[in-house]
């Protein structure tokens, strides 16, 4: 088990033995930054949902107000007038063939990938490299759509994928510390209400079992989001 620096321990000193409300969870996490580096603020929830059942799968995507603070590289699966769209959209790699063939090779040097209808019959082959990472296509979070220019102005502009991991947890990258608490606060809002709105109708009992926000270096603090 990974030993804490001294500075950590000292942040952790100061956290109370309660469920913080979020407002004072995040003004926690700025002021108690331990990193030299723009930490990333990240929320982290366990579910009340049983993840073998594949009807209860959590996965989905967020519209941050206020962007990750992150620039997202766009990689786009397509040709003809959908490659043209995408490229005008300011796409960072475009392509069909020649990125088929450089992402089998193993090449994943970007954050989001889109793709047209007709490129997926392809792109599934991709599936060993793709899906580890969590980068493949996927129409249930608009990264696979003939409108290109669209998905891909959605993903530079802050439009986060989330997914649930095979033990029931989900965690999502809501912003940098540097970010005023008004811009953190709503997009971590923006946050629980996707992750909300993608509870299935066969999940019973309590949703959010827990809900933990922290900096990407720093301490974990439980937040209230129950209703």
């Amino acid at each position: 088990m990974a030993r804490h620096g001294k500075k950590y321990r000292e942040v952790r000193g100061k956290v109370a033995d309660k469920v913080y409300e979020t407002n004072e969870a995040l003004d926690f996490i700025k002021s108690n930054a331990i990193a030299r580096f723009d930490e990333t603020a990240e929320v982290a929830f366990r579910l009340g949902v049983d993840p073998r059942k594949s009807d209860q799968a959590i996965r989905g995507t967020v519209t941050l107000p206020h962007g990750s603070g992150k620039t997202i590289r766009v990689l786009v699966f397509a040709t003809g007038a959908a490659a043209e769209a995408a490229e005008a959209a300011g796409a960072d790699f475009v392509g069909f063939e020649d990125l088929l063939e450089k992402v089998k090779a193993g090449w994943t040097d970007f954050d989001t990938a889109v793709a047209t209808p007709d490129a997926m019959k392809e792109v599934r082959k991709l599936g060993r490299v793709l899906g580890p990472r969590g980068l493949m296509p996927n129409p249930r979070t608009g990264t696979v759509t003939d409108d290109t220019a669209t998905a891909v102005a959605q993903c530079k502009a802050g439009r986060t994928e989330f997914r649930m991991d095979r033990h029931g947890n989900l965690h999502v990258p809501f912003g940098k510390l540097s970010f005023d608490p008004d811009q953190l606060r709503e997009n971590f809002e923006a946050v629980v209400a996707a992750v909300r709105s993608a509870r299935p109708p066969t999940a019973r009992g309590i949703y959010f079992k827990r809900c933990t926000v922290s900096s990407s270096m720093g301490v974990g603090l439980t937040v209230n989001v129950q209703d």
